[in-house]
């Protein structure tokens, strides 16, 4: 019976450290997979021995890859474990890789951003920018040891967590096991999608639907009102509630926003990903909401 061939420990942290370049070889055709395959190749040695089974191996990992740098931890992980089991004769064949590879790079990518770039990056900065103004030295360097720490700590950990699960899921071959994960992940992806809508999507609507003159005393009276002194009673005034001018205008943005705020970007999005089951090209997309864009704005709608 032939031995077994395992990862160590030690080709982990080989393809652990590759991964922090995965983004070094990024492209428009295939996206990141040129650093994936990069990520990949320490494995990919220790697995297959002969030089036919190593470049069938890192061709199937050059097709197209894409998702946070930081998200890619867990996939390469989960990788990692069915490489292993099809190096060792299990049934896992290319289809089987790159299917775990686009369940679970879609839904993780839209987590990446809210939390790292969102949180954790803004929340470190403001630290350590608060203690720089001081001059203080710590600033910087909590910033750059605290931010290295947190990334790296979560692509090893989440990494090791991929592995293992890997393992469980070539135990049931029958997929399903591997649908939780690409499901659970899809939900969670969406959730997080689906919250930043109306942060990401911005739609504004300009047509006046009335104008009504306000009574004296309801609105800033410009005309008393001079120098800093002036400057400064006018900002006590708008504090109070009295208005910038002496007419509310209501726009249909305004209409839409008292409805549902955000409900144009929510509509906008609907529609791309119902163009997108269609089978619309994103690119047909992107092009089609610049002309319209620019015919809505030229004609005053938007």
């Amino acid at each position: 019976m032939d031995k077994k061939i395992e990862l160590t420990k030690r080709d982990r942290l080989s393809v652990f450290w590759r991964s922090t370049f995965i983004q070094g070889s990024w492209n428009y055709e295939r996206m990141q997979n040129g650093g994936w395959a990069y990520t990949m190749i320490p494995a990919l040695k220790k697995l297959y021995t002969t030089k036919e089974d190593r470049s069938a191996a890192l061709k199937r990992h050059l097709e197209f890859f894409n998702t946070h740098p930081y998200l890619a931890s867990p996939i390469l992980g989960v990788t990692l474990a069915l490489e292993e089991e099809r190096a060792n004769g299990a049934p896992v064949d290319d289809v089987a890789i790159q299917g775990v590879k686009v369940g679970m790079m879609g839904p993780l990518a839209g987590i990446g951003d809210p939390v790292f770039w969102f949180t954790v990056k803004p929340i470190l900065g403001a630290l350590a920018a608060s203690l720089a103004i001081s001059g203080n030295i710590l600033g910087p360097l909590i910033y750059f040891i605290g931010w290295n720490a947190i990334r790296m700590g979560f692509m090893w950990y989440t990494q090791e967590f991929g592995y293992r699960a890997g393992s469980r899921i070539t135990e049931d071959l029958s997929g399903g096991l591997l649908q939780q994960v690409t499901k659970g992940a899809s939900i969670l992806g969406m959730f997080i999608l689906g919250s930043l809508v109306n942060r990401w999507v911005s739609v504004k609507f300009i047509p006046t639907v009335s104008s009504v003159k306000l009574q004296k005393g309801a609105y800033i009276d410009w005309s008393n009102l001079h120098g800093m002194t002036g400057v400064q009673k006018a900002l006590e005034q708008q504090a109070a509630g009295l208005s910038l001018t002496d007419h509310k205008v209501t726009t249909l943005q305004n209409n839409l926003d008292s409805l549902i705020p955000g409900l144009a970007g929510l509509g906008l999005t609907l529609l791309c990903m119902w163009l997108l089951k269609k089978g619309v090209s994103p690119i047909v997309q992107i092009l089609g909401l610049f002309v319209v864009g620019v015919v809505l704005h030229v004609i005053g709608l938007m």
